[in-house]
């Protein structure tokens, strides 16, 4: 292999949802150096229909407080729909990766209020100092949110690579109306996820675990 190749590859395994953040901001060079890379992530026709609405560490905290008072309440629902089921496989990789966390700090099976407390964190961003709430052009349907995903994870991995930790957020997507009246989005643009950022706090525990992934045989299907 070439040593872009394995830099690349150390990226990828380096890399993981951090779910719990130190409160320093991020230099704005630094994200200003994420963003500029994340902006060369292919797209649609080179339609690059991603937009980003960032916020500081003052607006980051004001926004927690909105969105776990809103997180109280039965949330107004996602732009796009959410899956309608985990059958199968997919089932048993969502209930493996939500064991893990929970295991990591320590949230024992049936304890509901400590379920509640834990998924509670995504209104409060893991304690992160900035959030990217990532928008896509309503006209332009799945496909736009398709390019979206593609940038999200651009963003991630440039971000790892100046150690800079980042967790990608759908939770914050069925409260899109309130994100859209607290940070003034555009109407005509679908709120596809948030991405919270900022330095990793490597010593807590919702930090400790790993996801793994699929072998090649489970996903790849060769024909010829």
């Amino acid at each position: 292999m070439t040593p872009a190749y394995d830099s690349f590859l150390t990226l990828l395994h380096r890399r993981h949802s951090c779910r719990a953040f130190l409160p320093d901001a991020v230099p704005g060079d630094t994200v200003t150096a994420i963003l500029t890379a994340a902006q060369r992530v292919a797209s649609w026709n080179n339609t690059q229909p991603w937009m980003l609405t960032i916020t500081r560490p003052g607006e980051t905290e004001r926004l927690r407080g909105v969105m776990t008072q809103a997180a109280q309440a039965a949330p107004p629902g996602p732009d796009l729909p959410f899956p309608e089921r985990y059958e199968g496989i997919y089932k048993e990789r969502r209930s493996v990766c939500g064991w893990q966390l929970y295991d990591a700090v320590g949230v024992q099976k049936g304890d509901r209020a400590a379920s509640a407390r834990q998924g509670m964190e995504n209104f409060r961003f893991f304690g992160a100092p900035h959030l990217a709430v990532v928008t896509s052009p309503a006209d332009l349907g799945p496909y736009g949110a398709v390019d979206v995903g593609a940038y999200v994870m651009g963003f991630m991995l440039a971000a790892e690579a100046l150690g800079v930790a980042t967790i990608a957020q759908a939770a914050l997507a069925p409260f899109a109306d309130v994100l859209r009246r607290e940070l003034d989005l555009p109407e005509d643009r679908l709120v596809v996820c948030g991405i919270a950022f900022g330095f990793e706090d490597r010593d807590h525990p919702a930090n400790s675990y790993r996801t793994t992934r699929a072998d090649l045989d489970e996903v790849v299907t060769w024909r010829g």
